[in-house]
């Protein structure tokens, strides 16, 4: 009778989980091997350029013990409402939805001390229990890292798209950068492409490109595992502080190098999932 019940409750939740993905188009898992490479500022540009092409979008914030993409939006202080039964994520201009633990804390200092089972369960509450609506492209922003909290998210979605990764550079990103296209090929899950984060630094005064991480590792790295090679975003002194303001880059400096990356990895990124 418990076991009945149990795939009952099992089936039920299976159910709930299709329900919310139907009226989702496409889902985009952006990932890293490792923390510090700049994933959340890649999946806050990428989702924030597909809402400025016209297309409904949303960002689940998954990183539930670092919740940084309510900040990148300047929306620190959203709130949530609940309509029967449902969470309503938080709006952003111009057609954006967004979801992060960040709104369930009661301060941006609090910390998350959870064991994986009582995150994971955030997790499937985050998919489940939020009212997405339609959308065009709901972009995922994972933890770092290829551990049991990645593969559990990537099971729990199994309609996603692909995986885009995030590297910088230098070798150690680039090895772990590794790992997760190869995460991806064992998990089942399509890889979109990989893009080289902090790819030179761009002088403020005369446009001169320094290779501070060194450059071109993470196209070798793409064309060395038979994947697609997105593109690399420079580091700029502008659109660093941009983002500490809570502007993206594309919305606050849409002329800026960064910016013209960001439009051509989205449109590669547009093109491969159709």
């Amino acid at each position: 009778m418990a076991g009945q019940l149990l795939t009952e409750d099992s089936i039920q939740e299976e159910t709930k989980l299709q329900d919310t993905l139907r009226n989702i188009k496409h889902v985009l898992i952006v990932m890293s091997g490792k923390g510090g490479v700049g994933k959340s500022t890649v999946s806050t540009n990428i989702a924030m350029t597909l809402s400025m092409k016209g297309y409904k979008t949303g960002v689940m914030d998954i990183d539930i013990t670092g919740p940084n993409i309510p900040k990148m939006f300047g929306i620190e202080d959203g709130q949530l409402d609940v309509e029967n039964g449902k969470l309503i994520p938080v709006q952003v201009p111009p057609s954006l939805k967004l979801m992060s633990m960040a709104f369930l804390l009661k301060s941006k200092d609090t910390p998350v001390m959870w064991r994986g089972p009582v995150k994971m369960g955030a997790v499937r509450q985050f998919i489940e229990d939020v009212e997405w609506g339609d959308l065009d492209y709901l972009v995922i922003d994972m933890p770092p890292g290829t551990g049991d909290e990645a593969l559990s998210i990537v099971q729990l979605i199994p309609k996603a798209d692909g995986m885009i990764i995030v590297t910088t550079p230098q070798d150690v990103a680039l090895l772990d950068s590794r790992k997760s296209l190869v995460f991806g090929a064992e998990a089942g899950v399509p890889i979109i492409g990989l893009i080289e984060n902090m790819s030179g630094f761009v002088c403020p005064h005369c446009g001169e490109i320094t290779d501070i991480f060194k450059s071109g590792g993470g196209e070798a790295t793409a064309k060395e595992m038979n994947v697609q090679f997105l593109g690399r975003i420079p580091i700029e002194p502008g659109i660093v502080e941009s983002g500490d303001k809570g502007v993206p880059a594309v919305l606050g400096s849409p002329d800026s190098a960064t910016s013209k990356a960001f439009a051509s990895i989205t449109e590669k990124i547009i093109k491969t999932v159709g």
